[in-house]
């Protein structure tokens, strides 16, 4: 009811002024219409932006205008000289038709324009889109046409999301646009520029397809370079068990010749500049040169699991420090680079139900309770230097370092083996280097080197402890006999080291022939070559601290891995591009000589064989700002070392691999259509993108299940796999309410091996999100978003359904000139064959500063105002359906202070 309330209380507000329609064409000297002119209205009486519009491709524009007011009138068109005048309205709608002359005048422009369009750039003009109640730049960014930040907290640009985030031109924290948007100032941001076709090195532009490339630029007001700003954040309060503290530094500095970012944070109210995955999926802005060569072999990924975040822990401390610079001694050299460091402490507590799907299995059904300390330092060092001494060349080498020193203790109460506790350590490190040269010989031939090196060392530690009862009937007892571990102790302590270490060469030469404007000629001759070693050994702690060293009865006695993995592709790729009318057609192929050896337990398996793999892609302009595009690629899959290790590896004290050695790749198709249409006359956004992939000879495991307990291995399936998605969004703009529809489409059909049988599990998930959001400059500004989700699953021949509905409501207001209300609440209901469960959360937070350019400002806020204690979901997988309470943080008090610099 409350929702519906306001709902209406906005509607009534856009309709409290009477309007009239202001329609025309803006022309040409040649009477020729100018698509994308932007026409904007400024009210005198208030001197606001009242309306503003972009012609379409016949040169119309349609404003809604105030009845009886008068007008500042401008129409732009880039390259051409500007009208301005006056308009005076009255309660008949207007129609008038504008003609723009060759002449340009750059001081004549009196008005800011909110969007400009220039070739493949949007501008953005930040204060057109500011309501006063934004205080970082992603507050910005979700009132811009086109523009959102999805769940993961990235920004997409009309369905694609945006690679690299730049201030005034500079790199900022390259690889992850997070930082960014949630730290730098809103106050400092004069205009957003959109670079979609965005592509790093200008002499390859006209050559590569840069059409999934997005970036942003940000520039800054007049008065903020070679000044120090940003803003300092303290506060505390207090919860219902502690005390609560956070403090957060966020400093910049810019000029023309170098730049420094710091951003720190010091808290434990769960509020995370960066999460732990976000620093674990930090790139550096590294690609690699393979990534359309038709090849993917991955090098696996051995760190801790986590899966506590900030919205699922009963508590977080977490220490960040970021410092970004970049110096740019003369036009021709640009140096930068970053370090990260973090430091994070959780605890987190977890009831599950889990029922297994068939009775086959021979498992029983259990209940879980789970208690969790995840404990992280992670260290990230990036230094990048590019130089271009002319148009003809420009050379490019980026350094970057990780590393981390993880744990991870669980306390785990199981109805069927009764008390474990599991603890995970790991210290790994990376080394990656990158290394480009690109070099124009003439008009016509263009050469490309890229060459990138990886140096990695992991090294997880497992230790798992489980109570081992004097009547021989414990769940475990059979899988202790079966890995040969010492029965006759109270409690069963097994412990494993695992040490991979991976070392990977991937580069490549590209030469590119243009033939005319319409066409070139690509040749690419590249490589891949990898080592990975493997080790690893299982052992049983004694009574006396000693270590006993067990044979298990099965897997030939194998407990211990020593394995060398070598692996190497050389390829030659041919493509030719020509636009024709509104097509670009790219078709092309690459031809692969494959080579793959394992040696381990005295026995060497090789493999070498040659493959061409085709691809093609169709992209289709139909006008300016709508596209559709086909793709399609075949690609090989290779898997990594340890999925090739014969012998024993503990993934978990109730999960158990050993490896095939003969595994051979996999083969995918891989198709997708993609369309895209960005209207800036009525302001409609529309993406949308269809999938398919049908997985030949993947790499699948068969189980065999002894209580809870599952053992694994690999093949090569004869059954393929496949999966069919389709992503679409609209957005529509109407005056300053924004509406918009997000949903997807996902069906899967997946082959599984358990206990010898194979069966097919077939899932089917939709999702449909509606949203409301307006964008008013004095009245409170709302967003409502509901949330519909219903997963199906047919798995081993067992339905399944839940169903997950989540209406919210985000409610902000800037009143008094001094005064910002902001709140956020949202309630879902997650609904099964056999139970409904739900839960609510609720934030507010009250903000006061004195007047906009106040040095200091004050905030009052609570989270989880409810205090609710635990969160519900229900999940699904191959095996088993998970239901799921996970306790959370309980309602607290902060209070801030904020000073702006």
């Amino acid at each position: 009811m409350k929702i519906k309330s306001l709902l209406l209380l906005s509607l009534c507000v856009v309709a409290g002024h009477a309007q009239i329609k202001f329609e025309g064409k803006v022309l040409d000297t040649l009477q020729l219409p100018l698509e994308k002119a932007s026409v904007v209205a400024i009210n005198n009486g208030t001197n606001a932006l009242d309306a503003f519009a972009m012609t379409n491709d016949k040169g119309v524009f349609s404003l809604k205008l105030k009845e009886k007011a008068e007008y500042k009138i401008q129409v732009s068109y880039f390259g051409l000289q500007s009208v301005n005048e006056t308009l005076k309205t009255t309660s008949e709608n207007l129609e008038k038709n504008y003609t723009l002359r060759e002449e340009i005048a750059l001081d004549e422009v009196v008005v800011k324009i909110p969007v400009i369009v220039r070739g493949d750039t949007l501008i953005y003009d930040a204060d057109s889109f500011k309501n006063g109640s934004e205080r970082k730049l992603k507050d910005i960014l979700d009132n811009l046409p086109g523009v959102e930040i999805n769940d993961d907290g990235q920004i997409e640009v009309e369905g694609k999301v945006v690679n690299k985030l730049m201030v005034n031109g500079k790199d900022f924290f390259e690889g992850d646009t997070k930082l960014g948007t949630n730290n730098i100032p809103s106050s400092t941001v004069d205009k957003i520029q959109v670079l979609k076709n965005y592509g790093e090195v200008g002499q390859l532009s006209r050559v590569r397809n840069n059409q999934d490339n997005v970036a942003i630029n940000i520039k800054l007001k007049e008065g903020k370079e070679n000044f120090w700003f940003g803003d300092v954040t303290a506060g505390g309060g207090n919860s219902t068990s502690d005390s609560r503290y956070v403090f957060q530094p966020k400093l910049f500095y810019y000029s023309p010749k170098y730049t420094v970012n710091f951003i720190g944070d010091l808290n434990n109210i769960g509020e995370l500049a960066l999460t732990r995955r976000d620093i674990r999926g930090f790139t550096g802005g590294f690609r690699t040169p393979s990534s359309q060569s038709g090849t993917n072999i991955g090098l696996g990924n051995n760190n801790l699991n986590f899966l506590t975040n900030q919205n699922n822990a009963l508590q977080i401390e977490n220490k960040l420090a970021t410092v970004n610079v970049s110096y740019s001694p003369n036009k021709k050299l640009d140096l930068g680079g970053f370090l990260i460091f973090n430091s994070n402490k959780t605890n987190s507590k977890e009831i599950s139900f889990i029922q297994y799907i068939r009775q086959s299995f021979q498992t029983p059904n259990e209940i879980t309770n789970e208690t969790t300390l995840e404990r992280s330092n992670q260290a990230l060092v990036k230094w990048n230097a590019s130089f271009k001494p002319n148009m003809d060349i420009q050379m490019d080498y980026d350094f970057y370092y990780q590393t981390a020193k993880d744990s991870q203790n669980q306390s785990i109460v199981s109805s069927v083996v009764g008390g474990t506790t599991q603890n995970n350590e790991i210290s790994p490190f990376s080394i990656n280097q990158n290394f480009n040269y690109y070099y124009t010989l003439n008009e016509k031939n263009i050469f490309a080197l890229e060459a990138q090196h990886l140096l990695k060392d992991e090294d997880p530690f497992y230790n798992a402890v489980l109570v081992n009862t004097s009547d021989n009937d414990d769940a475990f007892d059979n899988t202790a006999i079966s890995l040969g571990l010492n029965t006759s102790l109270p409690s069963y302590s097994l412990g494993q080291n695992r040490r991979i270490k991976s070392n990977q060469l991937d580069a490549k030469l590209d030469y590119y022939y243009i033939i005319n404007g319409k066409s070139n000629l690509n040749i690419t001759l590249g490589t891949i070559i990898s080592r990975q070693d493997f080790n690893s050994n299982i052992f049983q702690f004694l009574i006396d601290g000693q270590t006993f060293d067990p044979v298990p009865n099965f897997n030939d006695g194998r407990s211990t891995n020593d394995v060398q993995y070598n692996f190497s592709d050389v390829y030659l790729g041919v493509h030719y591009r020509f636009r024709t009318g509104i097509f670009t057609f790219t078709p092309g192929f690459s031809v692969h000589a494959y080579g793959n050896k394992n040696f381990q337990h005295n026995t060497t398996t090789q493999n070498n064989f040659i493959r061409l793999l085709p691809d093609f892609e169709t992209r289709i302009q139909i006008k300016k700002g709508e596209t559709l595009t086909l793709n399609y690629r075949m690609q090989n899959q290779f898997t990594d070392v340890t999925r090739l290790a014969s012998g024993l590896v503990l993934n978990s004290y109730n999960s158990i691999q050993y490896g095939a050695p003969d595994l051979q790749n996999a083969l995918s198709h891989n198709a997708s259509l993609l369309y895209s249409s960005f209207n800036l006359f009525n302001y409609t956004n529309v993406f949308a993108r269809m999938a398919y992939s049908s997985n030949i000879d993947q790499i699948r495991n068969t189980t065999n299940f002894e209580n809870i307990i599952r053992t694994s291995t690999f093949f090569n399936s004869s059954f393929a796999d496949e999966n069919f998605n389709i992503f679409g969004r609209i957005q529509r703009t109407f005056g300053k309410i924004r509406v918009s529809l997000n949903t997807s489409f996902n069906f899967s059909k997946i082959n599984q091996f358990v206990q010898g049988e194979q069966s097919l599990n077939k899932a089917f998930t939709q999702s449909f999100t509606p949203g409301l959001r307006t964008n008013f400059r004095v009245a409170p500004n709302v967003s409502l978003q509901y949330a519909y989700r219903v997963v199906q699953n047919n798995l081993g021949g067992r339905d399944t359904e839940f169903i997950i509905k989540s209406p919210s409501i985000d409610f902000d207001a800037y009143f008094m000139k001094k005064f910002t209300f902001i709140t956020k609440y949202s309630y879902t209901v997650q609904d099964t064959d056999t139970t409904s469960q739900s839960f609510q959360n609720w934030d507010a937070q009250l903000l006061y500063r004195k007047q906009k350019d106040a040095k200091w400002e004050f905030e009052f806020k609570v989270s989880n105002i409810l205090n609710i204690d635990s969160q519900v979901s229900t999940s699904a997988n191959t095996i088993s359906v998970i239901n799921s309470e996970t306790f959370i943080q309980p309602r607290f008090i902060t209070l801030r202070a904020v000073y702006n610099l």
